[in-house]
C-alpha cells in the first residue's frame, strides 16, 4: 500500500501557518515592546498598510491579539497581546538571539532587552522537568500520530 501523501501532521507547521509570516512576527514583536498602534506598526515594521491590516485581523482572530479602542473621533485601536501571544514572546527572543549571534557577528546589536536581575538577557531553552539546559543530543523524538515514524510515514 501506498504511504501517506499528506506532509508530517505537526505543531510547528500548524503555528507557522498561523504566525510564520514575516509581518505577523514583527506585529508580535511591536506589541510585546508596547507599540501596538496602527500608525506604530507602520513605521516600526515597514509593512504596507493594506497587508498589515490583514495580519492584524488574523492575530486577532486566532486570539493572539486583542484590539482595544483608543480614540472615539476618529476611532482608532491599539493592539495588545493575549496570553496566547505572550506565549508566542520566548520564540521572539530565541530568533533575536539566533540572529545576535550568526547574522550580525561582532557589529553592533540594534537591541539589548535587559532582565529584572539587571544583567542583559540571553535567551536559553531549559526543561521543565529538571532545569537543565536542552541541547539536540539530548532529544529523542517520538511521533505521536499514527502512521508516522521520525523518518516520514509508514506503509498503509
Amino acid at each position: 500500500m501506498a504511504a501517506s501523501k499528506d506532509p508530517r501532521p505537526c505543531s510547528i507547521a500548524d503555528t507557522l501557518a498561523l504566525v510564520g509570516e514575516k509581518y505577523s512576527l514583527l506585529v508580535l514583536r511591536e506589541v510585546c515592546l508596547g507599540n501596538g498602534r496602527f500608525d506604530q506598526l507602520v513605521r516600526n515594521i515597514g509593512a504596507p498598510r493594506d497587508i498589515l491590516a490583514t495580519r492584524l485581523k488574523r492575530l486577532v482572530d486566532a486570539g493572539i491579539l486583542t484590539k482595544r479602542p483608543y480614540s472615539e473621533r476618529p476611532q482608532r485601536f491599539e493592539y495588545r497581546p493575549t496570553r496566547a501571544g505572550l506565549e508566542l514572546e520566548p520564540v521572539l527572543l530565541i530568533l533575536k538571539e539566533w540572529g545576535d549571534r550568526h547574522l550580525r557577528q561582532g557589529s553592533d546589536l540594534p537591541m539589548a532587552l535587559e532582565h529584572a536581575c539587571g544583567d542583559e538577557l540571553v535567551p536559553v531553552v531549559t526543561c521543565r522537568a529538571c532545569g537543565d539546559r536542552v541541547r539536540h543530543e539530548d532529544l529523542t523524538p517520538r511521533p505521536q500520530t499514527p502512521g508516522w515514524t521520525v523518518s516520514g510515514p509508514t506503509a498503509a
